[in-house]
This record gives structure tokens, sequence and C-alpha cells, in this order.
């Protein structure tokens, strides 16, 4: 038995050897792929702690209402006006709700003449832009929808490989809310193109740099090519893992055309990034036929007079590498075009760890997938979000996605307390539900949970501070978010199917030191309780108390 394991052993350790050597043969770092498959959800990228998107109009979570819980795929223009009415007429817009968000299924699944992405040209047959037109003359803010894929997850035209015009186009027609999904998503490649020189032509002058010229680091070496006797190429420069650094000398100024000389090896679509100056280019390389042994690709650069440094690597090792790139590249894209006026939300299912890189990419990045009006599966996301704390702050939100307040079978007590965590979380509040069905009742229990304006001012805060689950125990969620004033805001949360008996003590808080001499109001009822305490919370309820 042992015998037999060991030669199973021996067997995959010789097959992994040839396999590596393969691989190594090809210009590719055998071990980064393993770590790609191993570790695919971490980012591997250097981001300098700090850096946050400077975009969007986010210094407090985004309020509004999107079209896509209820309706899903069947929205029209009636639809969306009718809503935009009803946000008025309810008060929800004096509440702060603005947005009127359309999600997937809002545009043609042709671009037009020009290749933009147009409406549907059934049901929204007067055009986005005349929609939004009349969405802003109410008071309110439009936001629309795509994919960073080549479709979207109703398998329409999307936005990958189009950011620069799609961005444009939405910034023409006055939208301030972007959401930015994740389906039919396309992984940058983590090989880099095996590298034998570049050549620059600027104006009349071409300068060629041969591969040996170049200055390399990590990994990065430099290949005696076989078949192209006398030359050489620079292999190792993916997985983020090596770079090669080309020296030069501008006369002027000038949008230069540079092309990269390939020795083509490997089945495979390789990737590379230029840095001239502050300046990013990226450049793909499709899978190359080895009818012949070298190939040219062609970028035009900015360079500047006098010595330039241009240096070529591949940042990606991981997925989650991928889609940082990716969602950064929309996210500029639409700062340039609007000049910053977009809010921008990301939306790639926590797949991979966004709160590790999305502050710098985005405004809002959702951190699981799509909520149902399930209460296990509401109380499974505030699980996870209620552990990311330290990535929110004004101008980047963790989101733990839209409202179900009001629909499905929650409970009163239920929706009460999937709004009060979301406002505690200080997450976006954007509405899920057909709210034309509130305007006849103003009396409506849902419309008075989504109005409640104590619980809006704590979400609202200027602090901008996501609360943290300072105790737990066997009954409930001791929940505080600090509050501008030096006021601070507690919330119990009872997790059991019955109601609870809990105690209160406000000398369990942190920086209890703050907060012991407090009288704490509670937000529902406006009574005062005093400190070690004991309070009857709901099935599924939650309290909230404001310490001043």
């Amino acid at each position: 038995m042992y015998i037999y394991l060991l030669l199973i052993f021996i067997i995959l350790i010789i097959v992994f050897v040839v396999w590596a050597l393969f691989k190594r043969k090809q210009g590719v770092c055998p071990f980064c792929i393993l770590k790609q498959f191993m570790f695919p959800s971490k980012i591997t990228m250097n981001i300098p702690k700090g850096e946050f998107y400077q975009g969007g109009d986010a210094k407090t979570p985004p309020m509004g209402w999107s079209s896509w819980n209820t309706f899903r795929n069947h929205i029209d223009e009636k639809l969306i006006l009718e809503t935009a009415d009803a946000l008025v007429k309810t008060g929800l817009a004096d509440a702060g709700y603005k947005y009127i968000n359309l999600d997937d299924c809002w545009h043609s699944s042709l671009r037009d003449e020009n290749g933009r992405l147009q409406g549907d040209l059934v049901r929204f047959s007067s055009g986005i832009d005349t929609l939004s037109r009349k969405i802003r003359s109410k008071g309110l803010k439009i936001g629309l929808y795509s994919s960073n894929g080549d479709y979207t997850c109703e398998d329409l035209p999307a936005s990958l490989g189009n950011e620069k015009t799609d961005a444009e186009t939405f910034a023409e027609w006055g939208v301030e809310y972007f959401k930015y999904d994740f389906c039919h998503n396309i992984k940058i490649p983590s090989a880099a193109p095996l590298i034998s020189a570049i050549e620059i032509k600027n104006g009349d002058k071409l300068t060629v740099i041969p591969a040996e010229k170049a200055r390399l680091s990590g990994l990065a070496k430099l290949d005696k090519s076989k078949k192209l006797p006398g030359k050489y190429y620079i292999s190792l420069l993916g997985h983020g893992k090596g770079s090669a650094v080309f020296e030069y000398e501008s006369d002027s100024d000038c949008e230069c055309d540079v092309t990269l000389c390939i020795r083509k090896k490997g089945g495979f679509e390789k990737y590379i990034v230029i840095q001239s100056g502050d300046k990013y280019y990226e450049l793909f390389v499709p899978y190359t036929k080895t009818w012949t042994v070298d190939g040219r690709y062609q970028i035009k650069i900015n360079v500047k007079k006098g010595k330039n440094e241009l240096k070529f690597f591949n940042p990606v090792c991981t997925r989650a590498d991928s889609a940082y790139i990716q969602y950064k590249r929309m996210g500029e894209a639409l700062r340039k075009a609007s000049d910053g006026s977009i809010t921008y939300s990301i939306c790639e299912w926590g797949r991979n760890k966004p709160a590790d890189w999305a502050w710098n990419t985005g405004n809002l990045w959702r951190i699981s997938g799509d909520i149902i009006p399930n209460w296990r599966w509401i109380n499974h996301i505030y699980n996870m979000n209620i552990k990311l704390s330290e990535f929110a702050g004004p101008g980047h939100w963790n989101d733990p996605d839209m409202l179900e307040v009001g629909n499905g079978k929650l409970t009163f007590e239920e929706n009460k307390t999937h709004f009060t965590l979301w406002c505690m979380m200080a997450s976006p509040l954007i509405l899920g539900n057909d709210i034309r069905k509130l305007i006849e009742n103003p009396d409506d229990e849902i419309l008075g949970i989504l109005k409640n304006k104590e619980l809006i001012a704590i979400n609202q805060d200027e602090l901008g501070k996501q609360c943290v689950r300072y105790k737990k125990t066997a009954k409930a969620d001791y929940l505080y978010k600090p509050l501008s004033g030096n006021r601070v805001a507690v919330c119990i949360f009872n997790r059991k199917n019955r109601n609870s008996l809990v105690a209160f003590s406000s000398s369990d808080i942190p920086d209890n030191d703050k907060y012991g001499c407090m009288t704490f109001r509670n937000v529902f009822t406006s009574e005062t309780i005093k400190n070690d305490c004991k309070i009857s919370v709901f099935a599924h309820g939650s309290v909230v108390f404001i310490g001043e």
C-alpha cells in the first residue's frame, strides 16, 4: 500500500518537473502559476494605503432606489418615471433618497452606429438622454448599470474594452451613479510577451533598442534565441515578478509610435503594461501562431523631451489583480469623462476581497452575492459585513447590497432590523421595493421604516464610521457607531427566533470613559434608559439608543 502511494507521489513529482520545465521554456514562471490558482482572490499588487478614489458624490453613503430587486429585466420608461414620482410624493426624496438607478436591461442589444450604448429601442424609445432630463427635473438623479465583461448578467452589451466610450456616453446623458457588475468577465492574462527589442518612432526618427540594453529586475531574465541567431529576448516579466526598463532620449515632447518586437512562444494570450512617467499603457498580445518565430505589436505612448524610462511589466498574478486593474480602468474613465461627478459602485460580489483594494478604485463595493428577501440570507450578509468596518469611511463604503425592506415575507421586526443594521453599518441605502404602492397610504409601516429620520441620520452621519460589534452573547449582538458631536449610537440586535430580555451596560462599550455619563435615548420610543438595565427585544428585532 505504502509503496503504491510512494510511486504515485514520485510520478506526480516527475510530472510537475516536466511541466515546470516546459512552462519555463515558454518564458513563464511555473511557481507563479501555482500561486494564482492557490490564492485567486488575494491581491498581490502594491496599493498605497490611504490613496482613496477621487471621484463621486459619496461623502456619506448613497441613498436611492434600484429597479433590480422587484422588477428584474422587466423595466420601461413608464415604470421608471412613475417610480421617480413616487419617490417625491411619498416624501422619500426629501428624506434623502435621490438616485433612480436603472439596473440591467435598460439598454438595447445593439450599440448605435457610433458604437455607443443606447436604450432599449422599444421600452426606452424616447432615449436615455430624454429620460435623464425628466428625472433630473424632479430634483432626482439617474443611475445606470453595465458589467465588467463583454456582456451584462442578462447577456446584453457591456463595457469591458469600451470603458472610454461608455463613460463618455454616461457623462453626456447626465448620469450621476454607475453600477459595474462582474458577469462575463475575462481575466487579464498573467503571462507577458517575450521582448526581443522595442522600436520608437519619433517623427522621422526611428530608434531601435535591443533586449540586452534593458535594465532588468526581479525574476526577469535575458535568454538567447536559438531560432534567431545572435538575438536575445527578455522572459519572466509576468505574474508581477519582473520588469524591464528601456532608456530613451527624446528631442521633444511627443506621442511616439512604439513597436514591441516579440519572440513567439506559448499558445496563450499575453499582457504587458508600459509605464512612461506617471502614465500607464496596456497592450494585449493575442494567442500567436508560430508559422514565424517573431512578431510586432504597436502602441502610441507619450514621452517627454530629454531622458525617458519606459518600464515594461505585467503586474497580474491573481484574479484579484485582474479585477483591480479592470475596475480601476473604468473608474478613471468615469472620472475623466464626468470631472469626477459620477458615483462609482463596484459589484464583483466580494469574490476578490474588494475591501483590500476597491477603496482605491471606486466609492462603494459589494461584499457578497445578491441579496434576497430571506431573513437567513440577510443575516448572513450582515455577519459578513460587520467584520469589515475598518475599510469604510467618507467616500468609500462597504456595500452589503440593496435593501429588501417591503419585499418577500419578512416580518415587521425583520424589515425594521434589516434597515437598522444597514444604517448602523454605514451601508448605501438603495431601496429595492415597489414604492409606487406606498403613495396611497402615508402611514404604511414600511414607509415609516424607510423614512425614520433618526436612523437615516445615523447612516448619514458626517463622521462616516461603520459600526463595530463590541459584544456578542447567546441571544444578541451589541453594536456601536461613533457619531459626530461626541455622540454614539448603540444597537442591540436579537438574533433569536423568540423575544428576549437582554442586558445593557454603557461600561461595556469601547472607549466607555466617553460614554459612561451619557443619557441613552431609545430611537423608536424616545424613552431614556439608565446604565445596567434589562431590555426586552422582539424576535429578530432590534433597539437603537443614541448616547449624548
